[in-house]
């Protein structure tokens, strides 16, 4: 059930400072003010969701309830067809304890060998609010991989992953020009259109 967007403060229910950033860089124009979980002391849920979809509404329900403030959490990840889709919900995870993405990705790039290399980013966002309802918005971008890794920009996977139709991959891409074609904000985008037309 849609609730009216009152207010301007929102938690991000991340401990990953890449997400924080990106998520608090395409709420700015709307004169929202962002709160990292992790400033709050909330931990972080264990992930035991079987889809994006599940694991995004269990950490953003999770940091609603811990602060009483409307939360926004994020589940994303490589989707890559050669490898069943794989590392899928498990992206993280490829990267270890010491979230070591250069491990990851050369875990994907083993793995591939001569396989088709398409791959895809998606990202679900949730919104939840602190009386329990929660609404989720989707996003995909599609892709090719390349190796060796390029670019220092981004975090995760975007070194390896050039969106289709472009050439750099998306740790070389601007972070504006990323933020405007990325998965996650095509999910963000149709939060806007729900809830921020008109702020």
């Amino acid at each position: 059930m849609r609730q009216p967007f009152a207010g301007d403060r929102v938690v991000i229910a991340s401990h990953n400072p890449g997400k924080v950033e990106e998520i608090a860089a395409l709420l700015a124009p709307f004169a929202v003010v962002t709160i990292a979980a992790g400033s709050l002391g909330i931990p972080e849920p264990e992930e035991t969701g079987d889809s994006f979809e599940a694991n995004a509404a269990l950490k953003a329900r999770a940091a609603a309830e811990a602060s009483g403030l409307p939360t926004f959490a994020d589940d994303s990840g490589l989707v890559v067809p050669a490898l069943g889709g794989a590392p899928g919900i498990y992206s993280a995870r490829w990267a270890g304890p010491a979230k070591d993405f250069r491990l990851a990705m050369e875990r994907v790039h083993r793995e591939l060998g001569d396989k088709d290399r398409s791959a895809r980013f998606v990202a679900v966002l949730a919104l939840a609010w602190p009386q329990g309802d929660t609404e989720l918005f989707r996003g995909e971008v599609e892709g090719t991989l390349t190796w060796p890794p390029r670019g220092d920009r981004g975090f995760g996977y975007d070194p390896m992953f050039i969106p289709r139709g472009g050439t750099l991959t998306f740790g070389e891409m601007d972070p504006i020009e990323k933020h405007r074609i990325s998965h996650r904000a095509r999910a963000f985008a149709k939060l806007v259109e729900r809830y921020f037309n008109g702020r």
